[in-house]
């Protein structure tokens, strides 16, 4: 297999009269009460070690930021922001979901 050009999935047009649509136009952000975030931990490709995962935030990616900044400094240790997800480091499911509903934010237990 060859590699992806340069274009990063952009199709060109011979039409003059073509109009450019953004398709990543950012998403309002919900209010916190209407988000149910589901929070896990996780142990793929981390060498084992375990990690809070948040998943399911709805809107712009600065609020998510914003909101994995939060949760990282109460906890007290490292993580990032990736792909839509909050990765805090280490077993803080409990102190992940007590902030989150203290925020105003719905969670869900995920798994065991």
């Amino acid at each position: 297999m060859g590699k992806k050009g340069k274009n990063n999935g952009m199709v060109y047009s011979t039409n003059p009269n073509f109009e450019f649509e953004d398709e990543n136009e950012e998403q309002k952000t919900l209010p916190a009460q209407q988000q149910t975030l589901q929070v896990f931990l996780d142990r793929k490709n981390r060498g084992g070690k375990i990690a809070t995962v948040v998943k399911g935030f709805i809107g712009a990616a600065d609020d998510l930021n914003e909101l994995g900044k939060a949760l990282k400094s109460a906890c007290g240790v490292g993580g990032s922001v990736k792909d839509g997800e909050i990765i805090i480091q280490g077993e803080k499911r409990d102190k992940v979901m007590e902030l989150l509903t203290n925020k105003g934010y719905k969670t869900k237990r995920v798994g065991g």
